[in-house]
Parts: structure tokens; sequence; C-alpha cells
């Protein structure tokens, strides 16, 4: 009889959401052996066994971010932090923020600062060019928008990228002015040109970014993720450095490589150097192939139908590519191999990316069974809803968009366009993976603020938006575990707690399914994450002191 290396007992365990709860869990050679009642499992104990007291605790399959930035949430820990939650409530703050971190550098250093949110400023808009050369006149200065899709540099920095007062909005993209003034804002493809104007990270920078953002996910429970545009900011080198830590044995979490490929990006070299679906290095695994579509709901980007509500009466956001453009993209990458994993957000951008990867199909290239992905897909109609269905296209939200950003939403679109946005429900009835995911760094990777907004559909300000959407929490729980693991062709070894499957486990600080829904958005916690069976996270140092 196979003995177990580890047992987990005296609490829940959930197995999935067709499986239900076992009493028990035993976990050998990595993988679950068994789940079942406490008396059966105790007859697989050997000497050697170690033992997990949950101590009326919850274990879950291990949580899978299927859309973030890894690589960049790593890097953006090094960065001014401009998130609202950490006190960023008016411009003056982000000023001072900024002014600090360029005191401690050199004149003609970068700073760079991420997470601010216009809407939860008290002037409720962007700083200007002006006041961030006030903060740091020495220093070229860029801040990014939460999402991503903005941000606003000062004057050294327009210098740096080479833009001036006659410079064209790229294609895809806004250089933004008043008055014939360069107010600092850029939108979307405008933003490359800070890019490429900044100095790059080096090697060591980037796999220590790697590392570092792997291991705070292992602190929330997070064993998988998706690094949903990796090559965005140093080209090549990035998938250099996952070789390396994929190689070393030091990636922390088990990670789907989405390769960036807009016109500016690596698909082609990437493919051409052998970095292709069904690659495989450690815990590195590629498949997925990104190209843009479009920008931003918050930040008034993202290509809808109808315009907006607030801003230019005319103003329907931004598609980053012409149709013809996208669809050749699409039918190259899709032939290619790759999975296809197109960001849209409007409603407008997902009828340009839905109809080309339908173009895309053929005898010799079908796109059934390719899991091709519509990443974040937020304002859908029904009928787009169905065309998905009907061609195995599916879904890849952050519900975390709804938690953060959900009030802004109501303002830009109204209440209605809101309601209707990131519909969990409608995506589970018609069969769709909508795997959940935060999208980090563009919001928090909190899976309780997650969890919590997919159980009751409000917003941190518990505003409800569309509580029609509403999911159980064991819905919710499998929509960010086993969905994540379809997404990236890995639910044959991930995503639930079966014999067999790799025994991939967090253990959560309380009972989820058990305890009030007001007490999951602030008072949970990951307290144990095993990876394959080993413990690579454990909060209190629980096993380390019962091994004493």
């Amino acid at each position: 009889m196979t003995r177990a290396d580890t047992v987990l007992l005296n609490g829940r365990i959930f197995l999935g959401l067709a499986e239900g709860f076992a009493e028990a869990l035993a976990v050998a050679d990595g993988k679950v052996l068994a789940a079942s009642s406490a008396a059966e499992i105790a007859a697989l104990q050997g000497p050697g066994t170690k033992i997990v007291d949950l101590a009326g605790r919850v274990a879950i399959p291990g949580l899978n971010d299927a859309h973030m930035h890894l690589l960049p949430l790593g890097l953006a820990m090094g960065e001014v932090n401009l998130r609202p939650e950490e006190g960023v409530n008016g411009i003056d703050e982000i000023l001072g923020r900024i002014a600090a971190a360029a005191k401690g550098r050199k004149p003609g250093e970068w700073v760079v600062g991420r997470g601010y949110d216009h809407n939860e400023l008290a002037e409720r808009r962007h700083p200007t060019a002006e006041e961030l050369d006030r903060a740091a006149p020495d220093n070229p200065v860029y801040i990014k928008r939460t999402c991503g899709h903005v941000g606003v540099v000062n004057s050294r920095a327009l210098a740096a990228a080479g833009i001036g007062h006659n410079t064209p909005s790229p294609d895809g993209g806004l250089i933004e002015r008043r008055g014939n003034r360069l107010t600092g804002l850029l939108a979307e493809s405008a933003m490359r040109l800070i890019v490429e104007a900044m100095p790059r990270p080096s090697a060591a920078e980037l796999k220590a970014a790697i590392e570092t953002a792997g291991h705070y996910m292992l602190s929330q429970g997070f064993t998988s993720v998706m690094d949903a545009a990796v090559g965005m900011t140093a080209g090549m080198a990035e998938l250099e450095a996952y070789e390396e830590v994929a190689r070393a044995g030091t990636l922390p979490v088990r990670t789907w490589v989405c390769i960036y490929g807009n016109a500016d990006g690596i698909g082609d070299a990437a493919h051409a150097a052998g970095y292709r679906f069904g690659r495989e290095t450690g815990l590195l695994r590629y498949g997925a192939m990104k190209v843009f579509g479009d920008g931003s709901a918050g930040g008034l980007t993202a290509a809808m139908s109808e315009p907006y509500l607030v801003g230019d009466p005319a103003n329907r956001g931004i598609f980053i590519y012409p149709d013809a453009d996208m669809h050749r993209y699409l039918r190259h990458y899709h032939e290619l191999g790759y999975q296809l994993a197109i960001h849209a957000i409007g409603d407008a951008a997902i009828e340009q990316v839905l109809s080309g990867i339908e173009k895309a199909d053929s005898p010799e290239h079908p796109i059934r069974g390719r899991r091709h992905r519509i990443e974040h897909c937020g304002f859908l109609t029904d009928g787009q809803l169905a065309r998905m269905a009907a061609a195995g296209i599916d879904p890849v939200p952050q519900p975390a968009f709804i938690y953060e950003f959900g009030d802004l939403y109501v303002t830009n679109l109204g209440q209605a366009r809101a309601d209707a946005s990131y519909p969990m429900r409608k995506w589970l009835d018609a069969g769709l993976h909508a795997a959940a995911s935060s999208d980090a760094p563009v919001c928090a990777t909190d899976p309780f603020k997650n969890l919590f907004t997919m159980v009751t559909r409000q917003t941190k300000r518990h505003t409800e938006i569309g509580g029609a959407e509403r999911l159980s929490m064991a819905e919710a729980v499998h929509a960010y575990t086993l969905l994540g693991a379809y997404t990236q062709f890995a639910e044959d070894r991930l995503g639930r707690l079966v014999p067999g499957q790799l025994a991939d486990i967090a253990v959560l600080s309380q009972d989820i399914f058990a305890v009030p829904v007001a007490a999951v958005e602030n008072d949970l916690r990951c307290d144990l994450t095993l990876l394959a069976g080993e413990v690579v996270f454990d909060r209190h140092g629980q096993l380390a002191a019962a091994a004493q």
C-alpha cells in the first residue's frame, strides 16, 4: 500500500465544484493520493507522514490567476506606489511621493510610479506635466493610471521620448493637448514612446522581479498564473529571464506564458527562437499569444459601440488596430499554432476580435479545440456571448474590475451597461470557461476581494453592479481554480483535489464557504500553500513548529 507523505485533517477539503467536500486528504509523490473520510485517510498514514491540522479551516485547490502580469508586478513592487488604498487620494499626495522618490535619485534618472486612479482623487482629474515638473524638475517622470492604458509624464520624459508640440498621436494612441499645449497625458500606443525611451531592466532585475512576484503570489494561495504579455517591457530578454529561473528551479509558481505579439512585440521572434505552443521548462509552459484590441473602460479608451457619458460626447474609445490588421494578426498567430489571448474590453473591440477569430477558422486550421481567449471581454452583447459559446472561445475576465472600478463604470457608461459588464453567471450558465483573474498590477492580487465580488457583485463602496450575475462561493472558487486550469490546457492535472492531480493546495484562515460573506472581503488570508505537496508558504510557521 502506498503511504501518504502528507495528510490534511480536521477541516473541510473542497475538492471541486462537481466533487464537493471531503473530511481529509492524503498526498503522495506530489499528487493527491486520496480524498475521503478521516478514517479512510488515517489508514494511509505511516510513521513518516506529515500532518497538517486544519483546525476547522478549509483547504481548496491552489488558486490560478488566469490573467496577470507576473514579471511587471515584480518590477512594479520597486516603483512609487500610487494606489488609492495606499492613501493616494489627491494630486498633492502623488506629487509628494514623486518628489520623495526623486530625492533618492541622481539627476536624469527616471522616477516611475503606478496605480493612481483619477476617479479616486479629490480633484477628479489626472496630474499634468507641469505639476510633475515641479515635483521632480531634474528627473524624467512617468506615472501610470491603475489600468495601465493611460499615463502622465513630465517635460523631461517627453523630451527623452522625442515628443514635441507637433508630434502627432500614433495610430491606436493619444498624445493629449489642450490649447495646443502638451498636458503630459498619453494613452495606449503613445505610451510605447515612453517605454522605448526608458532604460530597460537588467537580466538580474528581470529574474528578481519574477521570483519576488512569484513568492508574493504563493503567499496569497496562488500556485498557477498566466503572465499575460511577456516581452512588453524588455523584449526577448524577458523570455530568457523566465527560462533561466525555470531551469534553476527558482520559478515560484506554475506559469503559462502569453507572448506579447503586437506590431511592436516579439511574436515572430519568439516563434523563430522556439518559444512555441507546448514548450515546457520546469514550471514554465508556453502556449498563448497576446494582441491588444483596445484600452480600458475606466480610462475611456475601451472601444464601445455607443459613446461614453463623460468627456468628449463623441468618444467611443480607441481601436489599437484597424480591422484588416487585427484580423491578419489573429490568422497569423492562429496558423502558427498559438492559443490566441486577445485584449478586448468594449463591445466594439470584442466584435472586431471575435469576427477575426471566426474568419481565421479553416479546415486546415480549425478554431474548435484551440481554446482561444478574449481577455477581459467586459462589455459584450448576448449575441457575442452566444457566438463565443458556439466557437469554443472563452472569456478571461477580472471580477476585481467590478470591485475596484465598478462605480466608475456607472459614471462613464451608465447603470445599464455597468450592470451587464463581466457577466459571470451568464458565462457559466452558457458553458464558457470564464476563468477569474486580477490583471495585476492593474488590480490588487488579493483573491478574497475578487471572490467577494463574484458572490456579491459589489464594488469597494458596496454599490451593487448587476446583481443577477452573482455566483455561489463554490462557483467562484471553481472560476479561480479549475476554469483557469482549463484555459491553460492543464485541467487534467490542476484545479481539483482528486486522486492523480497535482497536490497544489491553499489552506485558508477560515472556512470561506461557511463565514458571512462580509468577512470574505477583509478578514480571510491564506495560511499555507503547497505546490506538488511541498509547503512553499507557511504564514504562521505551523509545520516548522510541529516538526520541532
